[in-house]
């Protein structure tokens, strides 16, 4: 599936763990023919967040992407390297970036209206990948309820503000925007 820059300009790729949504997101950036950049929002909280982020790492290296790691100034990290237009950024992704602005004792909603609010802005064209969260059971405590509704709030923010979105489930996409019934 191509990223037809002449339709669409920013793209969000949602979907659970281990779904296929990084795969398919890295497929959609590389087709616009364009310089990759890799955003990177992981924070490497323990060995196991290490281990994959070195595989991360490893399975981008010869492919022709350029990694930055931004953990907390996503929006910042955007209006920078989106500057130019000559780019395509694809931001790995939005559900760890969110974890890190909470753990941070940020206010959440604050970032994410920053980090919607800077898409219009943007020269050229990015990918964002974000996790459902919403789908599971109801979390037993407070903190991990806020997220989950956080992050379905800026899922729905993401959406409406980007021009595609993709839903991957089984590593299979889904076009949720535009539909069909769009035209």
């Amino acid at each position: 599936m191509a990223f037809d820059r002449a339709r669409f300009r920013h793209a969000l790729v949602i979907g659970g763990a281990r779904s296929g949504k990084s795969r398919f997101a890295e497929r959609l950036a590389a087709a616009t023919g364009l310089a990759k950049v890799y955003v990177a929002t992981a924070s490497a909280w323990d060995d196991e967040m290490r281990a994959k982020i070195a595989r991360h790492k490893e399975d981008r290296q010869g492919a022709g992407w350029r990694t930055i790691e931004e953990p907390l100034d996503l929006a910042g990290t955007l209006c920078r390297e989106a500057a130019a237009g000559e780019r395509v950024l694809l931001v790995d992704c939005l559900t760890l970036w969110l974890t890190n602005v909470m753990l941070d004792g940020r206010d959440a909603e604050a970032e994410c209206e920053g980090l919607v609010g800077t898409l219009p802005g943007l020269a050229g064209p990015a990918v964002f990948v974000s996790n459902e969260v919403g789908w599971g059971i109801v979390p037993e405590n407070a903190l991990a309820r806020a997220f989950r509704d956080a992050q379905g709030r800026l899922n729905q923010r993401m959406a409406e503000a980007c021009d595609r979105v993709v839903l991957v489930a089984a590593g299979l996409p889904v076009v949720l925007k535009p539909s069909a019934a769009a035209g």
